[in-house]
């Protein structure tokens, strides 16, 4: 079997982006156009992957470093000049080699892979891969002659009225007869409107030379977008979003209305799962079996196991075990792991700490760099004041612990197992084992003071 090679275009800036950005860094569905390419890419297995780098080069070589090798092309003159900056590497070598935009995040690897059976089936110098468009209007169309084959490829303002009716459209994406390839392109030049080297020109010297040239049309139109502008990103986060959310339906995933749904192209999903409108799944996430999502919830970057439910609440960068319940309202900060059975009630803030199983914390809490045991209850409005200003500091806290309603633990310090705090104290020293610690003034009535505020009705 012929190797694969393949080369990716990245070097334009996009301008139309109105960004500072290279336009292939543009994200879709968490990861940059660029890397939904090179995945799509990777699946026809090449022996050699050359990106095309120029505007910002450092910024797109730092997507794909250790999997891709570069050339630069330090003044774009078009996607024949684009092609020929792989040449040193490339030259020479026998197999077939597919060209394709960084912008064009919707391909997909099965498509690549179909395109390259079609061109080594039909025996093709070149294939192109097309789309049958509803609204052709822009695109270049593909002429064919009797036999399938494609004779030549007209741009929209050089189309005569027959030809502006085809469907069948350029999608800028190409596999090619290498070494034929490198050939062709010595003999294409400058000589058009924009003044730059056109890779579709090899086409004709193809057809001039009585070599042949095939096209393999996608089966979804939405795979060719090539995204140039805000518009057209946003167009392919809507497609790709339908896609993922279709995906994780038919594995097992309920969706109380996918369409308002958000879940990147890396999160993972249990079967059996809930996912509630208006939920945002990030990242690297994982969501374990059963587990119930509610309206409102935004996870990333975390791993949520099963049968956990989490109502209207941010999770990131932290790990929540089997059975733990979330929320409403709390906020699960990075560097925290909820152990199995853990409750974290409405308005409960945690912050890189381990919460130990079965403990509770209902309401109005926050805490922050603790070791927290099994079977702790935490009191509404309780405090963990881990920092001085200068420093973070750790609250240890034992099993069984009993933390009353509106103590603040000055950090650091130990409370040991089954210890108590009173409620109202503000704790300051170790607690040990067993003991019930009271760290709040003395309660001393004044008989009669009351009348003397401005509250009294006698005042009023």
């Amino acid at each position: 079997m012929m190797s694969n090679y393949a080369i990716i275009l990245a070097a334009g800036k996009g301008t139309r982006m109105k960004s500072d950005l290279p336009k292939v860094l543009h994200k879709v569905a968490g990861i940059s156009m660029l890397e939904h390419v090179f995945r799509a890419v990777s699946e026809i297995e090449p022996e050699k992957i050359e990106t095309i780098v120029g505007h910002k080069a450092e910024l797109v070589e730092k997507v794909l470093v250790g999997r891709s090798d570069f050339a630069l092309q330090s003044e774009q003159l078009g996607t024949g000049h684009a092609v020929m900056m792989a040449e040193p590497s490339l030259a020479g070598l026998e197999g077939h080699t597919l060209v394709i935009a960084g912008d064009t995040p919707l391909i997909t690897g099965e498509s690549l892979k179909n395109l390259v059976n079609f061109h080594v089936s039909h025996k093709n110098v070149a294939t192109i891969l097309t789309a049958q468009a509803a609204d052709p209007f822009g695109y270049g169309r593909i002429i064919r002659n009797s036999d399938g084959e494609v004779v030549k490829i007209v741009e929209q303002k050089d189309a005569n009225d027959f030809e502006k009716q085809i469907k069948e459209i350029n999608t800028g994406t190409y596999l090619f007869e290498n070494k034929r390839l490198f050939e062709a392109l010595k003999d294409i030049n400058t000589d058009n409107a924009q003044g730059e080297y056109y890779l579709t020109d090899v086409i004709s010297i193809f057809r001039q030379a009585g070599e042949k040239v095939g096209a393999y049309i996608l089966r979804h139109f939405d795979e060719s977008l090539g995204v140039n502008d805000r518009i057209a990103l946003a167009t392919a986060e809507k497609v790709m979003r339908k896609r993922i959310n279709e995906k994780h339906m038919i594995n097992g995933v309920t969706f109380t209305n996918p369409e308002s749904t958000y879940i990147d192209v890396d999160v993972e999903i249990g079967a059996e799962a809930v996912i509630e409108a208006n939920v945002v799944l990030k990242g690297k996430t994982t969501v374990g079996e059963r587990t119930v999502l509610t309206n409102g919830t935004r996870v990333v970057d975390s791993q949520i196991a099963a049968d956990v439910i989490i109502s209207q609440s941010d999770i990131e960068e932290s790990i929540i075990e089997e059975g733990v319940t979330v929320g409403p309202y709390a906020h699960i900060r990075p560097g925290s792991i909820l152990q199995k059975g853990v409750h974290i009630g409405n308005f409960v803030e945690v912050k890189s700490s381990t919460i130990g199983e079965n403990t509770k914390a209902g309401h109005l809490t926050y805490l922050g760099n603790a070791q927290v045991g099994k079977e702790v209850n935490f009191g509404a409005g309780t405090i963990l004041a881990n920092y001085d200003g200068k420093n973070k500091f750790t609250t240890m806290i034992g099993d069984h612990a009993f933390i009353g309603s509106n103590s603040t633990i000055i950090a650091p310090l130990t409370i040991g197992d089954r210890a108590l705090t009173a409620a109202g104290s503000v704790i300051t020293k170790e607690v040990a084992a067993d003991a019930v610690a009271i760290g709040r003034g003395r309660q001393e009535n004044k008989e009669g003071y009351a009348k003397h505020c401005p509250h009294h009705p006698e005042k009023k």
